[in-house]
């Protein structure tokens, strides 16, 4: 008897209608002999629609009690899905993250999972029982509930799946599976068969929305065996994995674009040792996470300061950065929130050179203007307007060929996924 941990996104579980679909889905992998851990996100807009209301009567709510609001969604999901299941006979019991087993960090809106104790999922299983769990949540410290960040069903899926010693993790959304570039800018993508953890984590941590970066970290840490897949039709989703050889001869997997990006500009800081740590180190005390930073070449001992954070975070890192203004002697302080980053990953970026290049050639042809650069062994981004983000993305894709799928070596063998024994 395999374990399975399936996690179903918001669009899947929209609706009445909706849920009846997954629960007829869950009995289905029931029935064929299998044990089931089900992770549920709030259902269709309802974690919007609560962050607006509760914006209705603060424009700046408080962290703790969004965290209490916001965890109503998965919750309700929860609950609404395991009396689906009970509609078809299918024993079920409905779990918050708390009743779960999920300790997290403090931090509120943004927790960390600390530790996850199964024995009450495992004592249901034992029952015969599917187990539905409230995704993006679980209780701190203080016993107050914490919420995981926007995705973060996806990591509470991936996370059981590692403490549970699963089989297999199916991550079922609206779409295929993970694609070349998001299929409603470019018509043309192309679902990917495989990708492995590390390009997986850089396409997420770039802005495409398949997964969260931190549940592919998780994957990748513990082993879990993870498939992206539709919740709207049986079929092969797209399997992440280990890196082997022979991807290396794909150069360039996959193109996102992250349209949820600020920069923050520092002007005239004067350019002596430990200005830099101070600054970043208020933005670390705030929970504030700085994705690309540039510092212009120091001109009279004053230069520049660059960096970038999630749109989100205006507000707050205007509340730690202003402060220091004075304290650093800086000219001033800018926000500019029309901005994007567009990124090309893929591990045959390693033995290939040249791609920089390229990159940057097409975007040159399309008259798109890059402000910052940043790279790594297998990701180059840059941050361009946000408006012609799409355009970039679209001309960048069709560059690389990426609709094309790449010619199989017959030397070799896709090894099997790997399985965990559970003891």
């Amino acid at each position: 008897m395999a374990l399975f941990v399936q996690k179903y996104g918001g669009s899947s579980v929209a609706d009445a209608a909706c849920m009846r679909r997954v629960a007829q889905r869950i009995q289905d992998t029931r029935k064929a002999g299998n044990q089931v851990v089900v992770v549920v996100s709030a259902m269709g807009d309802t974690t919007d629609n609560l962050i607006g209301l509760a914006r209705q009567v603060h424009p700046e709510p408080d962290e703790r009690e969004m965290d209490s609001l916001l965890a109503t969604g998965e919750m309700a999901s929860s609950a609404i899905l395991t009396m689906a299941l009970h509609s078809l006979g299918v024993k079920a019991i409905s779990m918050t993250g708390q009743q779960a087993g999920i300790k997290v960090d403090g931090i509120h809106l943004k927790a960390k999972i600390q530790e996850i104790n199964p024995r009450r999922i495992h004592h249901h299983l034992d029952q015969g029982c599917v187990v539905v769990v409230a995704g993006f949540q679980g209780m701190n410290s203080s016993e107050d509930i914490a919420t995981l960040g926007r995705g973060g069903s996806d990591t509470t899926a991936v996370a059981l799946a590692a403490a549970l010693k699963a089989d297999r993790c199916q991550i079922l959304k609206d779409v295929d599976g993970v694609f070349t570039a998001n299929p409603r800018v470019v018509p043309d993508a192309r679902k990917l068969d495989e990708i492995t953890y590390d390009e997986m984590l850089e396409l997420a941590s770039a802005g495409s929305e398949v997964l969260q970066s931190r549940a592919v970290e998780f994957a990748k840490n513990y082993g879990v065996v993870l498939e992206v897949m539709s919740s709207f039709e049986v079929k092969p989703g797209t399997l992440v994995r280990e890196e082997v050889e022979e991807m290396e001869q794909v150069i360039i997997r996959g193109i996102a674009a992250d349209k949820n990006q600020a920069k923050a500009t520092l002007l005239g800081v004067p350019d002596t040792p430990g200005v830099a740590a101070r600054i970043f180190k208020e933005l670390a005390a705030a929970n504030i996470n700085v994705d690309m930073i540039v510092q212009n070449v120091s001109a009279a001992g004053i230069t520049d300061v660059s960096f970038t954070v999630a749109k989100d975070d205006i507000a707050k890192t205007r509340r730690v950065i202003e402060p220091l203004v004075k304290e650093i002697r800086a000219a001033g302080l800018n926000f500019d929130p029309d901005i994007a980053k567009v990124s090309i990953v893929g591990v045959g970026m390693k033995s290939h050179s040249g791609v920089a290049y390229r990159m940057f050639d097409v975007l040159a042809t399309r008259h798109i203007n890059i402000e910052m650069i940043s790279t790594s062994e297998i990701k180059i981004s840059v941050v361009i307007r946000a408006g012609e983000a799409d355009e970039a993305v679209r001309s960048l894709h069709g560059a690389f060929n990426l609709s094309v799928p790449p010619r199989k070596s017959p030397a070799r063998r896709r090894p099997p996924a790997r399985t965990k024994s559970r003891k």
